[in-house]
Formats: structure tokens, sequence, C-alpha cells
């Protein structure tokens, strides 16, 4: 299938999916979503590809959801629609039946840090720019961004990193335990290269059978948040610090925020 934001090549058994709007810093708008989550859901079906690597074009992974469409998406039923475009997508990435590996290099936040965080391995450049960032405009993290949050680092950690927002490094990600690997600047590519053929000389079947047990026991608490993040992101929508947080991220300054 040919897409428009996306683009996904197969060399054997390892497939390579690159995010592409790098004019956006590949950020996540309406159409990059909806072919994400058709993406995902067509590889639940592949019995050949058993690596799957994420990676973005340009300077960075992902810089999370379009501020644009967020700006757009005033009535009630376009936030739905994209919000179910991003639950399709993180469900139907959690029960890939392969390795997903995300390739970080530049910026991962928002919607593309809990991509990259929902993959079963994640390689950052050193000085990649790492967020968990949804507070500085008054959100909560979604895509799931509780969840994996909470797999990688438990949950009084995952609080701390949430209400903080702080922009890590990739040695300050692997510090904390939300990235697996850290490699210096413009290598990124050589290490996955150099893993996955390691991965694929390895017993992968017993691998992909631990991947399924643990996942399938999860699967039901992924959709109880995902859920959770639809009803709280459409209340803090609707607050002042919301508001504030765009307008003031539109006029390129810092917030005033009044907890309202």
């Amino acid at each position: 299938m040919a897409y428009e934001t996306i683009e996904l090549s197969r060399n054997d058994r390892l497939a390579v999916l690159t995010l592409k709007r790098p004019q956006a810093m590949n950020a996540m708008n309406e159409v990059m979503l909806k072919e994400l989550a058709d993406c995902f859901e067509q590889l639940q079906g592949e019995k050949d590809i058993q690596i799957l690597v994420i990676k973005g074009e340009g300077r960075a992974f992902s810089a999370g959801g379009d501020i644009k469409m967020m700006l757009q998406s005033e009535q009630l039923q376009e936030f739905h629609d994209i919000m179910d475009s991003i639950s399709r997508m993180m469900l139907a990435f959690y029960q890939l039946p392969m390795i997903t590996i995300a390739q970080v290099h530049g910026a991962a936040a928002g919607l593309g840090f809990s991509l990259a965080i929902a993959s079963d391995y994640v390689i950052a450049e050193e000085n990649s720019k790492l967020a968990m960032n949804f507070i500085g405009i008054g959100l909560i993290p979604d895509g799931g961004g509780h969840f994996f949050m909470k797999e990688r680092v438990g949950v009084a950690k995952a609080k701390q990193i949430i209400w903080e927002g702080k922009v890590m490094n990739g040695e300050e990600a692997l510090n904390l335990g939300l990235v697996d690997a850290v490699v210096k600047d413009g290598e990124a590519q050589k290490y996955v290269q150099q893993y996955t053929e390691k991965i694929l000389s390895s017993p992968i079947l017993a691998m992909l059978e631990t991947k399924q047990i643990y996942h399938t026991e999860r699967l039901s608490e992924l959709n109880k948040v995902l859920a959770k993040e639809l009803e709280a992101q459409i209340k803090m929508r609707n607050t002042k610090d919301h508001l504030e947080g765009i307008k003031a991220f539109v006029e390129k300054r810092s917030p005033q925020f009044i907890g309202q």
C-alpha cells in the first residue's frame, strides 16, 4: 500500500517504517495517525516479518502531535476522531507479532515519545531530545503514555517525569530506564543494524512467544488507559491552562498557568 506520510520497506524478515514529514519534524497530523494505524493493523497479520524498526526522516524521530491539528480540531467529533486514530495506532502496535525497535535521533516528544517507549527496544542518540511534555500545554500524555511510562519506570517515577515535562538527552533517559541503549550522534542506524542482525540470529520465535504472553496479559489495561486518557484529555482541552499553553507555544513565550 502507498502512503503519504510514512514509508514501509521490507528486507526478508526485517521491515523498516519511516515517518516522513521531515518539514514538520515528523509531527503526527491526522493523515499520519490514520496511516500508522492502518499500517500496524495490516502488519498484525504478517507471518514473515519478525522485526520492525521505526525511525524518522530528517532531523527528528517525531516532535509529537501536530500543534496545527490541535488548533484546528475545535469540534468534539473531530477531536474524538483524532483520539480514535491514536488508540487504533497504539493498540495495533502493542499487539504486533514482531520485535519492535525505535531508532531515535533528534526530538522524540509527546505522542512521538509515547510511540518510541511503546517499542520493545529503544535506541537513542546521546543528544536526542526526549520528553513527555504534554504538561507544557496543559494536557496529559495520550497514546497510552501513562501505560508505557509505568511499564518502564513504575508509577511513582512516571508521575514525576510526566509532571515535570523535562526535555532529556539520551543518557538522562537511559539512567531513568526510558531507553535501552544510547549511542553517539549519527550512529543509531549502525547500532540498529548490528542489533537486528543479532536478534535475527537468535531463537526469535521463543522471544516472540514471551512478548505475546506479556502483552496479551496487559492488553486490557492498555485499553482502559486509552479510554481514560480520552476522557481526561477532553476535560483538559476545556481548561484555561490549556488555552494559555497553546497560545504561549504559538507566541513562543513562557505560559502563565493559573490552575484552572
